[in-house]
């Protein structure tokens, strides 16, 4: 009884169209873009900068946790003071974070233009 009304249907129901099929996929990957992936790039960048930028005197912190103060840079290793008389060599990727940095040296020249940086929010009423 059933195989008899089995055979007796048509074709697949409803083919649709092909841009209707794909576009719920495309805005998944949009999504996807704008909500993983390029935020992830961003912060990738700004570790690269930082990382980059690193010179003796500033505080970083290593991929195992160790507090230092790089006190030598030789090209891709830094070397790290982490207590007294206690110095590590780490390589440059390994460096997660720079905590503090020191002060541009006298011959560097600031990036932006002028000293004063304005201030937002209420620092400008509680100045006055």
């Amino acid at each position: 009884m059933f195989v008899s009304q089995a055979f007796a249907q048509t074709g697949a129901p409803g083919g649709g169209d092909f841009i209707t099929t794909m576009l719920p996929l495309v805005l998944i990957f949009v999504v996807f873009y704008f909500l993983l992936i390029r935020p992830q790039q961003k912060r990738m960048k700004e570790h690269k900068a930082k990382i980059g930028a690193i010179r003796a005197g500033d505080r970083v912190v290593t991929g195992g946790g160790i507090l230092g103060k790089v006190v030598k840079i030789d090209g891709e290793e830094l070397v790290v003071d982490i207590a007294d008389n206690v110095r590590v060599r780490v390589v440059r990727g390994t460096v997660t974070d720079v905590v503090s940095k020191t002060e541009p040296a006298a011959g560097d020249k600031p990036d932006d233009k002028g000293d004063a940086k304005p201030e937002g929010g209420l620092g400008r009423f509680l100045k006055k």
